[in-house]
Formats: C-alpha cells, structure tokens, sequence
C-alpha cells in the first residue's frame, strides 16, 4: 500500500508540472511576435518606473529620461541630446545596464540602448536584435 501512496504522489507530480509548462508554452505562443529569447530578456531587464527613476542619481536620471524619450540610441546619440561627451554617456549607460534599467545590443559597429519600454513597443528597433 505504501508503493501504491507513493505512485499516486509521482504521478500528481507529474500531471502539475505537465500543467505548469503548459501554461509556459500557451503563454509563449500567445504573444508570437516575440521569441522565447526576448521573453528571457525581458525578464532580466527591471522597467524603469518612477520611483526608481527618481531613486537614480541626476546624472543617470538624465541620460534614462533622454533614452526614454528617444528610444533606442547609442552613446553618441544620447551625448548630443544631453550636451556631454560621448564617453561619459556611454559610461552612465553602462550603469544602467549593469543596474539593468537598460539593456543594449551591437548592430554592425554600433551598440545601442533601450529601455525595457522601447524593446516591449511593437515598432521599436531594438525587437530586431532579439529575433
């Protein structure tokens, strides 16, 4: 009797992580216009609300708020809007990565920011690094 308890036990085991992935797999199919690779990466990217963003200091609030309103960019492109150096920006936004408010990717020579905003946006470039 106690093997039979314990096959019942193996088996409602078994039919719940059958139903939990399941529900994995409806999820993933549901919104098809992301891969499972973005799901992952979204996922590991914080989304940059309010609070944390005036939990930042000013320097990087700037440079998140100037990502925000342009979407994905690279160093330059954010330098130019801000009025500081290439390299500084680039330096704020590879504190926020590593704070992961921000994620980046490289197209050709070029390596951009976004938000987790403008990645989630169906017209948004930064979708295209992730398919």
């Amino acid at each position: 009797m106690l093997e039979s308890q314990m096959i019942y036990q193996i088996v409602d085991s078994l039919e719940e992580m059958n139903s939990k992935l399941n529900r994995v797999i409806e999820l993933l199919e549901c919104n098809g216009s992301h891969s499972v690779e973005d799901k992952a990466f979204f996922s590991e990217t914080e989304t940059l609300d309010v609070i944390k963003l005036l939990s930042l200091p000013d320097h990087l609030r700037r440079t998140a708020t100037t990502l925000f309103e342009i979407g994905p960019a690279t160093a330059d492109e954010i330098a130019r809007k801000t009025s500081k150096e290439r390299a500084v920006e680039s330096n704020y936004l590879n504190q926020l990565v590593r704070m992961k408010h921000v994620k980046k990717y490289r197209e050709g020579r070029k390596v951009y920011f976004c938000t987790n905003e403008s990645i989630k946006s169906s017209n948004s470039n930064c979708n295209i690094a992730f398919k």
